[in-house]
C-alpha cells in the first residue's frame, strides 16, 4: 500500500549527523490530512483516495463542493489531491498524519517550481552567450536555429527564451531524517521544489519505497 500525504514547504535548514557533518534538509509541515473520498476500480476505473488539506470558511466553498466535503464530515478544506494507491484500507473522514513516515523512509515528493518568467537563452538553457568585447554584436542571442530555404521553419523542441519554471516537478528518493508528531513537521535530506508556504505532496518512494 502507497502511502502519501500533503504538506506545506516552510523552508531550509540544516542538521548534524552523529559524525558532526552538517546535512541540509527541507522542513515540511504536515498537518493531518483527511480522506474526503476513496475511488475503486469497480466505481472508477482506478485505485486512489483523495484528500483534503487546510480548513477553509464556509463562505468560500461552493455549494457543489460542500455536499461533496459532507460525505466525508470533517470540515470544508481548500486543498484537495488525489494519491494512487489502493483504497480498501481507507475510510472517508479517517485522518492521516505525519507518523506514518518514519526516519529513514525514503520519499517522493511532488511540487511546483518557483516562477523565474520570462528568460533568455544563457539563464533558462546555460548558453555560454558571445563575446562581451567592443564591436560585437552578439552578446546573449541564441544564434543560429536552422536553415532559411529548407526546411522553412523552426523544429519542435529548439532551446529558445520562454517561460522558466512554475511547472509541475517530482523530486525522487528523498530520505527522511526526522519526524516530530507533536508538530506536525517532517524533515527531508535535500530541497523540494518550490517557493516558502507552497503545496507539495509526500509519497512514498516508487523506486526504493518497496
Amino acid at each position: 500500500m502507497k502511502k502519501g500525504l500533503i504538506g506545506r514547504k516552510l523552508g531550509m535548514t540544516q542538521i548534524f549527523s552523529e559524525d558532526g557533518a552538517a546535512v541540509p534538509v527541507t522542513v515540511i509541515e504536515v498537518e493531518p490530512s483527511v480522506v474526503v473520498q476513496k475511488k475503486t476500480v469497480a466505481t472508477d476505473g482506478y485505485d486512489a483516495i483523495q484528500l483534503g488539506y487546510g480548513r477553509i470558511r464556509q463562505k468560500n466553498v461552493t455549494k457543489p463542493l460542500q455536499g461533496h466535503f459532507r460525505k466525508a464530515d470533517k470540515g470544508l478544506f481548500r486543498i484537495l489531491r488525489e494519491i494512487r494507491t489502493a483504497s480498501e484500507s481507507y475510510e472517508p473522514g479517517q485522518e492521516i498524519k505525519v507518523d506514518v513516515f518514519q526516519a529513514g523512509d525514503y520519499v517522493d515528493v511532488v511540487g511546483t517550481t518557483i516562477g523565474k518568467g520570462f528568460a533568455g537563452v544563457v539563464k533558462r538553457h546555460g548558453f555560454s552567450g558571445g563575446r562581451a568585447t567592443h564591436g560585437s554584436m552578439f552578446h546573449r542571442a541564441p544564434g543560429s536555429i536552422g536553415a532559411s530555404a529548407e526546411p522553412s521553419r523552426v523544429f519542435k523542441g529548439q532551446k529558445l527564451t520562454g517561460q522558466m519554471g512554475n511547472v509541475r516537478k517530482t523530486v525522487q528518493n528523498l530520505m527522511v531524517l526526522g519526524v516530530r508528531p507533536d508538530r506536525n513537521l517532517m524533515f527531508v535530506k535535500g530541497s523540494v521544489p518550490g517557493c516558502k508556504n507552497r503545496i507539495v505532496i509526500v509519497q512514498q518512494s516508487v523506486k526504493l519505497g518497496r
